[in-house]
């Protein structure tokens, strides 16, 4: 049975509970909803569930500093590399940020009027040492840094790396720096959860107040380099679902968060006009990928074909209701890196266009019987797509693609919705057909060629991206050059390569830009990040948290 629009749609919403602000709740007691927008708490939320094991230990991915998101604006970085809007870098705890040539290098001057929370000043030694830290193995290099020391030369400081950081600066500016004269005498640095008093000791603008398995409050720094804040105080919870945290932003409950909410014009922002939500894209993207390694993705003929039945607006209006920008480029960029699109790729969109489709698969030996696209071999054109099971977006998205090639192409798509578990394995061992997937987000082109056509993720046989395994060496060649090169017009030759053997070639389709989502509300502070000027983006996870907690003031 064919699945209508109309119905994939309603699908996608029914996730969510239709009393979803049946239980709104009062305003909280400590008037951080109050209508008096002075000395108002600022609620940040997530929908993850209880968090049951305090650990404020930024560099654990799973302590409750980094579930939370609280760990941003306690430990500060160098720099903020912002991921949409103008991609621009801000220098943070650094006042400059100078990279050489070939990226291997990058030299900083410490911002000077700093205070670590505990009072005790901030300077140049506490840079070298949390960087040393990778250097002895204290550390773990999670981030791959490949870090290799640094020379001091009067207030600025060179950190020099093993390999150019050209695609990975934001890893390397976003290192959160720590104060040496305590994190020196903190025996492993990997496991200590920092519980104990006097560690949770950082340079940003709130310092931890009070931990409880309910909410975690933190105050603002009166000494604070960056000046007076106008929220004096941050809460942080975690509610068990989407449906719940919904219910919390639309009641006033929680005023910000990051979250995927189905049917949010009516779950949210029609309950409060003060209720906004930022989409904000990135260079990344939503990305349909292919096993070219089988039948029927080994027929570059069959992938074009796809590309041009396809529709995107549906996966940006439907799957993601809004909270996306479509991509159409043959070279597979968005918007947000057209100024990396090469001149004779400037314009070249897809489209939705069956007629085009068919020609090319008729072109390629292919025809058709009784409606179903029969293959140069004789046999019928089938494959499955794969996506977990609850990942509505993409769960939805599956159903698009479904009908849409069947009804343009006659092509029978199954739809596959294993377990995590399952779906990882597959997609490392290559026994898929079809996924969808993301992409390493590098905030330049070259994240986009890495993920879809290069052989260094394939390790023991195993993908961690490239999972159509595609292998051309003049293409790998590029790729190298794009990340090592030393000056632009190298880097701009080899993007051409990699841009040429993209569109020629359709190892994946990108379908809409990967974005980072924000509900807020402006009762009582604006100066939120808005479409009209992303100077961050409205996601509380995201390093950019600390520009915006500067950037807010009262509302009149």
């Amino acid at each position: 049975m064919k699945l209508s629009r109309s119905l994939i749609a309603i699908g996608a919403i029914a996730a969510l509970s239709t009393g979803v602000l049946a239980g709104c709740s009062s305003p909280s007691s400590d008037g951080s909803n109050s209508n008096d927008p002075s000395g108002a708490a600022l609620t940040i939320a997530k929908p993850d569930g209880a968090i049951t094991t305090e650990s404020h230990n930024p560099y654990l991915g799973d302590s409750s500093a980094s579930k939370y998101g609280y760990a941003k604006v306690i430990f500060e970085p160098l720099a903020l590399v912002n991921p949409t809007g103008d991609l621009a870098t801000t220098p943070w705890l650094a006042e400059s940020v100078e990279w050489n040539d070939d990226y291997t290098e990058v030299t900083v001057v410490p911002r000077s009027g700093v205070n670590w929370s505990d009072g005790t000043p901030f300077t140049g030694d506490d840079i070298v040492f949390t960087f040393d830290q990778f250097l002895s193995g204290k550390l773990a290099d999670s981030q791959g840094l490949h870090y290799e020391g640094a020379t001091v030369d009067g207030d600025a400081i060179t950190l020099k790396f093993a390999d150019s950081k050209y695609t990975a600066q934001a890893r390397v500016l976003h290192t959160p720096i720590v104060p040496k004269h305590i994190w020196e005498n903190i025996e492993d640095p990997n496991t200590d959860p920092l519980t104990a008093d006097g560690l949770a000791v950082g340079t940003g603008p709130y310092a931890l107040s009070s931990w409880t398995t309910e909410s975690v409050t933190l105050t603002a720094n009166e000494d604070y380099w960056g000046g007076e804040l106008a929220v004096p105080e941050l809460h942080y919870v975690s509610y068990g679902d989407n449906a719940a945290l919904t219910t919390a932003l639309a009641s006033g409950e929680a005023d910000w968060a990051q979250a995927f909410i189905p049917q949010i014009e009516a779950s949210y922002l029609s309950v409060d006009e003060d209720n906004h939500y930022l989409v904000s894209s990135t260079a990344g993207a939503g990305t349909l990928f292919f096993n070219l390694q089988t039948k029927p993705f080994n027929d570059p003929a069959l992938r074009e074909a796809l590309a041009w039945t396809i529709d995107r607006q549906a996966y940006v209006d439907i799957a993601r209701e809004g909270a996306s920008e479509v991509i159409w480029n043959a070279t597979g960029l968005g918007s947000l890196l057209e100024d990396e699109i090469i001149p004779e790729y400037q314009g070249a969109d897809y489209s939705v266009d069956i007629d085009k489709a068919k020609q090319i698969l008729t072109d390629a030996g292919y025809t058709w019987k009784d409606e179903d696209l029969i293959d140069p071999d004789g046999e019928a054109v089938s494959f499955s797509i794969s996506v977990p099971a609850g990942w509505s977006d993409w769960n939805t998205e599956q159903a698009l693609i479904a009908e849409e090639l069947d009804e343009g192409l006659g092509i029978e798509v199954k739809i596959d919705q294993p377990d995590w578990g399952g779906w990882d394995a597959a997609r490392q061992e290559g026994t898929f057909q079809a996924i969808i997937h993301w992409l390493e987000d590098t905030g330049n082109a070259y994240g986009l060629y890495t993920s879809t056509m290069d052989p260094k993720w394939i390790v023991d046989g195993k993908a961690q991206f490239n999972f159509g395994r595609f292998d051309d060496p003049e293409v790998t060649a590029a790729l190298n050059t794009y990340a090592n090169a030393s000056s632009d017009e190298d880097r701009a030759a080899a993007l051409t390569v990699m841009e040429t053997a993209f569109a020629e070639n359709v190892p994946a389709i990108p379908l809409g830009s990967h974005p980072l989502l924000g509900q807020y509300n402006t009762r009582n502070y604006v100066g939120w990040p808005t479409e009209s000027d992303q100077y961050a983006s409205a996601d509380p996870t995201q390093p950019g948290i600390v520009q915006i907690l500067t950037a807010l003031t009262p509302a009149s």
